[in-house]
């Protein structure tokens, strides 16, 4: 009786997995057809260039894309293409000392973004977005070295998961 049970349960529970077909937990959701994307180089275009930003990003997202999906990285002819280009990078004051002097500074950094689903004619799914994050740091931080790297790595773990969600994941 109790293999028999067990036995009916496993059953049962492989049915009901069968049945809710594709599912992934990262919500992203990709036709079976697409099996690859592209990502153009995101140009710095900022009115304050940090040199290598633009790499960076650039491989940032292309990294997460390759990480939440199983899709081809191409150089191109992508069914599915990212470009845009940085739009800003500014450090400005945000919190002041009794000294009116600033007690931290953000870093804020925008980019603006193209995607277009190559496999659809009807460009239902394209779009064109700006995206922004910030950082904040002590003002006694100078940004440049290890400190720029962590700021950086924060804000583009933001962005690109946000342009993922956008043109991916359909939230």
């Amino acid at each position: 009786m109790k293999k028999t049970t067990t036995i009916l349960c496993a059953f049962l529970c492989c049915l009901t997995f069968q049945g809710c077909g594709f599912y992934s937990f990262s919500g992203i959701s990709i036709s079976e057809d697409i099996k690859t994307f592209q990502v153009n180089f995101f140009q710095n275009q900022a009115p304050i260039v940090e040199p290598g930003i633009d790499r960076t990003f650039t491989f940032a997202l292309q990294d997460l894309i390759q990480d939440q999906t199983n899709l081809s990285l191409v150089s191109d002819n992508g069914e599915l293409l990212f470009e845009g280009e940085i739009v800003e990078y500014y450090i400005a004051p945000q919190a002041s000392t009794s000294e009116n002097t600033a007690a931290q500074n953000r870093l804020t950094i925008a980019v603006n973004v193209r995607y277009y689903n190559n496999t659809k004619t009807d460009g239902e799914d394209d779009f064109e977005k700006r995206f922004s994050f910030f950082a904040d740091v002590p003002a006694t931080t100078q940004l440049i070295g290890t400190d720029l790297d962590i700021a950086l790595e924060e804000i583009f773990e933001r962005i690109t998961q946000d342009i993922v969600n956008e043109s991916l994941a359909k939230w």
